[in-house]
């Protein structure tokens, strides 16, 4: 793992923002009102989705897309100025909380101000042109890490970011060189100890594919060695074909077990059921039942939690990355009061060095999962289609406590009744 890791994380809930989509303005400093209400979930780390200039030429949809940068060291004008982004931060950080931005390091926009200052920066085709080595991505061009200059220029991008913001989300963190996020990591260690480093290591397929076409794609456990934080890409899909309905529950926890199996002791993996990448996981769990039942369960997994901007009001359509669509609260649902309970048993009562281990019941789609050390253990019971069934417990017979809403359950010869609903139980 990387040095300095604060195992806290393992604890804590980052909260997402698209800055476009989450309120009607789509500016920083219409943010800072719906600060108070973020806090109130949980949140201990807000994430903020690109926040610089977007490239005009070969823009995807009207808008264009974030993750095309034209520029490392400034801000979207649309968003407001880089005085009303401090601001925004500062009012983060008074409440308690810290502010962590999106890098894009693999490719910019083919109008980024660094194609006319340094383009010897950028990786070139066979005819010598500007391009991507992933052909679908036809709104950016790669950079080339073999240019040590590059290197330069970016590590001074994140420590003059650095001064401002807690850390930094770094986008397709596979594609550029380990060594490089080490040496960048401890270049911003000397600006602002203890900055927060999350990677989005790209899905298993994606990285065999690009190991398959000779262009590089790091391991998830050598990312580890610069960042505290990955995706957990490297099962999803599994997770994905159990959502429609083409794998058995039990491959997905055989996939998380798997994890726990492989990777150092103090792995953070960062749990989400939905991300600005991926289908709203209501648009796949209509039943509301089971939908707390998947929220319960992925504050219940190994790692620091993730909450997309409108996940709360269980919103259904993924905001486009191209256009303006603000996320709806008007929707029926709130799943915030079971957000902020959940939130409060993962800081209580998780260990940041639990051991995790998960089995499932297939028939029923009940998900059993265990995490704790030698002097505690704590048990979810996630009923993913919402049914009610018994299930084997590796618990002692008695009555105990369900944390999250109070209830009575009873264990009997190893087994227990769930009615449907989410359980979280603890034997300490």
């Amino acid at each position: 793992m990387a040095t300095q890791t604060d195992l806290n994380l393992q604890k804590q809930m980052i909260y997402s923002i698209y800055m476009r989509s989450h309120t009607p303005e789509g500016t920083f400093r219409a943010v800072i009102p719906d600060l108070d209400r973020i806090r109130a979930l949980g949140t201990d780390i807000i994430w903020f989705l690109p926040i610089h200039p977007i490239g005009v030429k070969g823009k995807k949809g009207s808008l264009g897309c974030p993750y095309a940068n034209r520029d490392y060291r400034s801000v979207n004008p649309a968003y407001g100025t880089m005085e009303d982004f401090k601001e925004l931060v500062e009012e983060i950080h008074s409440r308690g909380m810290k502010c962590i931005i999106d890098v894009v390091y693999n490719h910019t926009s083919p109008d980024a101000t660094l194609v006319t200052e340094h383009p010897e920066f950028y990786y070139k085709k066979e005819d010598g042109s500007f391009g991507n080595r992933c052909g679908e991505w036809a709104d950016v061009i790669d950079l080339d890490y073999d240019n040590r200059a590059l290197w330069e220029y970016q590590i001074e991008s994140l420590k003059m970011w650095a001064k401002i913001v807690d850390g930094f989300r770094c986008d397709v963190a596979s594609f550029v060189p380990v060594e490089f996020w080490k040496e960048a990591r401890a270049a911003v260690e000397t600006v602002h100890p203890g900055c927060i480093w999350l990677a989005e290591s790209v899905h298993l397929s994606f990285g065999n594919f690009a190991r398959r076409n000779g262009i590089y794609s790091a391991k998830d456990y050598e990312l580890y060695e610069a960042f505290d934080m990955e995706y957990e890409y490297d099962i999803r899909e599994v997770m994905d074909k159990y959502l429609k309905g083409e794998a058995r529950l039990s491959q997905w926890t055989d996939a998380m077990n798997m994890q726990e199996a492989v990777y150092p002791d103090n792995y953070n993996k960062m749990r989400c059921l939905e991300n600005h990448d991926q289908p709203r996981i209501a648009s796949f769990v209509a039943d509301d039942a089971a939908l707390r039942n998947y929220t319960a369960m992925v504050y219940f997994m190994k790692g620091t939690t993730l909450i997309y901007g409108g996940q709360e009001f269980a919103n259904t359509h993924l905001p486009s990355l191209f256009e303006q669509e603000p996320i709806s609260r008007e929707t029926g649902i709130d799943l915030s009061p079971l957000m902020q309970k959940l939130i409060r048993i993962k800081k209580e009562h998780f260990g940041v060095s639990d051991y995790f281990y998960a089995t499932a019941d297939d028939e029923k789609d009940i998900a059993v999962m265990e995490r704790g050390d030698r002097s505690h253990k704590c048990v979810g019971v996630f009923s993913l289609k919402a049914k009610n069934g018994e299930v084997v417990v590796d618990l002692p017979d008695g009555d105990y406590e369900n944390l999250i809403d109070g209830t009575t359950k009873t264990v009997k010869d190893g087994r227990l009744m769930t009615d449907g609903t989410p359980i979280i139980i603890k034997n300490a």
